[in-house]
């Protein structure tokens, strides 16, 4: 089989590489972690190095995109990474042969692409390998099956890459000089916006409108709902409504008209996508779409197992299909006998809905699922050991046979009035005994009844309710939205939220996501101007054009064409028409030290700072004080709230810096450790927990009615 070749002056080098290099294959992969696990697969013939994410990519300092050269995009290398390059190019030259296993997605395809052009390797040749998952096993095979670089994936990374370089470098300067400085409207992240502004809108013009409801109460937990008045669905709009039935009712009686038993099963969920991850993630565990992103990532680079050693605990993290290899569900048919017998092993399959596009990559799932959660949960941080195990389940179950239940349906008739009273119980757990849901689990029992019977009313139960807004969206409720109306793609979800947050065009309240009155302007500006940008329709068919450069159905540079020609038009007449929109100077007491002018409430990126009126004159800025009401245990001055310069990370540090350097990263509480005389903080977890400053000491605050022993 062919391998990758480089040309004449890179072989040149080559000539002259070292004896103890000779024979060696270079591999090149993403991340260093990743190299040092594949590093231990493979013998002393192999050197693996990092590129350490892309190496080349559009400038930042400009558009970087030739218009007029048919959209032809201007690569330079990325600025930081020599030492890295010079590195992989030394190696390269020392090397036999090279290999480029980046990761196997069209992200990983363009990186391996522009390394080959980095190293004068041909794209043609057969030097690009993928693993969808990191052991030994699996590495080996797919060294000895080296492929030509896909052009049709690298033509649609370049795709995007263009379109959204084109959106975003050119909106954004109309925003700056319309709005404010610092702000970016992206291809994608506009759509996302506008469906928050949209559902922020649907709330505020809402009305709610009054209803009732009513139920008989039989006693022993059985309570049946009105559903029917003369036959029609029971819709009761007032309390005068209500007092009528309720009269209506004390002059009949309630008699079963109807039972009927059966049995229904629920099947087990699919194994777990990139979107669906992200959203249970978000439900069950409470994490961030980008918190779920960064975990998975370390969970499939590798992990070091004591006892075990280092290996990728999941397959490839970013991936929209639910596809099982045959090998993984053979292991997981023959655990699931072993472990729990052969009446839940399921052996099921699962297909993509979409047939057309790609399946590369099958679903979210853990490498070996022997190995269980609990086994291995001293190697793992909580947080990890939290993701891995819910994938684990979900994968399990998805393995697994149907939970089962027998149903019943019991119709009470009074008069004209219809209840409805239905129970399930479970009989068989199936997938259930695994994977937990929050719904389906609750058994409502019904007492043994006869047709006929007439029923004892305890209660008659009647409540005022009122229809109520649709609720703002959660990380979650947003991902399934984008994912339903083909908004991006789920590789980018946690990085589109994050800038919709980090640019504060929407707040996170409560778990929910807020747009901000900065959101509305800056959509407002767009939806007028910019409307394929903001528009949910067309964002879905763009996606599906850039698919189809993916599928090699469409031409890249043609797709791009398409879609400028409306663009610069629109860009055009935006710059001549849209109106400055004035931002709200909020003043603060204070005054510039420096001029003697007011200073006022700005917005940056990591919150609010106090900014000089007399900008453009005066630029003094600084920042907004925030006092713990903690004296410093060194010079007795403030403990105020910091905010790192480059991290936007908070902490608690003295107001005398630098002439007192004391700091903490947890909020102190003013008094001191019984056990070293260390300052108490107050832990940013869930339980609020008091504890030392001072790791080494360990000291904890028991909380209120735990055990002091």
């Amino acid at each position: 089989m062919a391998t990758a070749t480089r040309k004449t002056a890179t072989k040149k080098k080559a000539g002259s590489k070292s004896a103890s290099a000779k024979g060696k294959t270079l591999l090149i992969v993403e991340s260093p972690s990743k190299a040092k696990v594949i590093g231990k697969y493979l013998g002393s013939k192999y050197k693996v190095i990092a590129s350490v994410g892309h190496v080349r990519d559009l400038p930042k300092s400009r558009l970087g995109v030739s218009v007029e050269n048919n959209f032809e995009p201007e690569y330079i290398n990325i600025r930081g990474k020599g030492d890295t390059i010079k590195e992989i190019k030394k190696e390269a030259a020392a090397a036999d042969k090279v290999l480029l296993a980046t990761d196997p997605d069209r992200e990983g395809e363009a990186i391996s692409w522009h390394l080959a052009h980095l190293l004068d390797l041909k794209p043609e040749d057969e030097c690009r390998i993928m693993f969808n998952e990191i052991n030994k096993q699996t590495v080996q095979a797919a060294i000895k099956e080296p492929r030509a670089i896909d052009e049709k994936l690298v033509d649609a990374q370049q795709a995007r890459r263009v379109l959204d370089r084109l959106v975003g470098y050119q909106i954004s300067p109309l925003l700056w000089k319309k709005v404010a400085r610092g702000l970016s409207a992206g291809r994608v992240q506009s759509a996302a916006l506008k469906l928050i502004c949209d559902r922020e809108t649907e709330i505020q013009n809402f009305i709610p409108e009054e209803y009732w409801y009513i139920a008989a109460d039989f006693g022993d937990e059985f309570i049946a709902e009105l559903s029917k008045i003369d036959g029609k669905k029971a819709e009761i709009k007032s309390e005068d409504e209500t007092n009528a039935i309720k009269a209506d009712l004390d002059k009949g009686r309630y008699e079963v008209a109807d039972i009927k038993e059966g049995k229904r099963q629920t099947k087990p969920y699919a194994p777990f996508t990139t979107s669906s991850l992200q959203q249970d993630a978000s439900i069950k565990l409470g994490f961030q779409t980008s918190k779920t992103m960064q975990i998975a990532q370390q969970l499939y680079e590798g992990i070091s197992l004591k006892g075990i050693g280092a290996r990728g605990l999941i397959t490839y993290l970013r991936t929209d299909s639910v596809r099982v290899s045959d090998q993984a569900r053979a292991a997981a048919n023959e655990y699931l006998k072993e472990t729990f017998g052969p009446e839940y092993a399921g052996n099921n399959y699962y297909a993509n809905k979409n047939k057309a596009m790609q399946d590369a990559h099958e679903a979210i799932r853990p490498s070996d699922v022997t190995l269980e959660p609990e086994k291995i949960k001293d190697s793992l941080t909580p947080d990890q050991f939290k993701l891995y195990d819910l994938i684990w389940r979900r994968f399990v179950a998805s393995q697994m046979t149907a939970a089962q239940y027998d149903t019943l349906a019991v119709l009470i008739e009074n008069g004209k009035y219809e209840f409805k009273a239905t129970g399930s119980r479970m009989t068989f757990d199936g997938w259930r005994k695994v994977y937990k849901t929050s719904s389906g689990d609750n058994e409502v029992n019904i007492p043994k009844l006869t047709e006929g019977e007439v029923l004892e009313l305890e209660k008659l139960i009647t409540e005022q309710k009122f229809t109520q807004p649709p609720a703002r969206y959660t990380e979650a409720a947003l991902v399934k939205e984008m994912e339903e109306k083909n908004i991006g793609r789920p590789s980018t979800y946690a990085s589109i939220i994050s800038v919709l947050v980090n640019r504060r065009y929407i707040k996170r309240v409560k778990k929910t996501l807020e747009p901000t009155k900065l959101g509305f302007d800056v959509i407002g500006i767009l939806a007028a101007y910019f409307s394929d940008i903001v528009d949910v329709a067309f964002t879905g068919e763009m996606e599906d054009n850039l698919d189809g450069i993916e599928l090699g159905n469409k031409e890249w540079k043609s797709v791009i064409a398409d879609f400028y020609k409306g663009f610069a038009e629109e860009l055009k007449v935006a710059d001549e028409e849209v109106e400055r929109i004035e931002r709200e100077v909020v003043l603060s007491d204070e005054v510039c030290e420096k001029c003697g002018k007011p200073m006022a409430i700005k917005e940056g990126r990591f919150g609010q700072f106090l900014a000089c009126t007399g900008y453009p004159e005066c630029k003094n800025t600084k920042p907004i004080v925030k006092s713990t009401g903690v004296a410093c245990p060194k010079c007795g001055k403030d403990i105020i709230e910091k905010r790192g310069r480059k991290s936007g990370k908070v902490f608690y540090g003295c107001s005398g810096y630098p002439a007192c350097d004391v700091s903490y990263w947890d909020k102190p509480v003013g008094r001191f450790c019984p056990d070293c005389g260390s300052m108490l903080v107050q832990g940013k977890g869930k339980t609020k927990l008091i504890k030392c400053s001072n790791q080494e000491c360990g000291y904890k605050e028991k909380k209120q009615g735990e055990d002091n022993d």
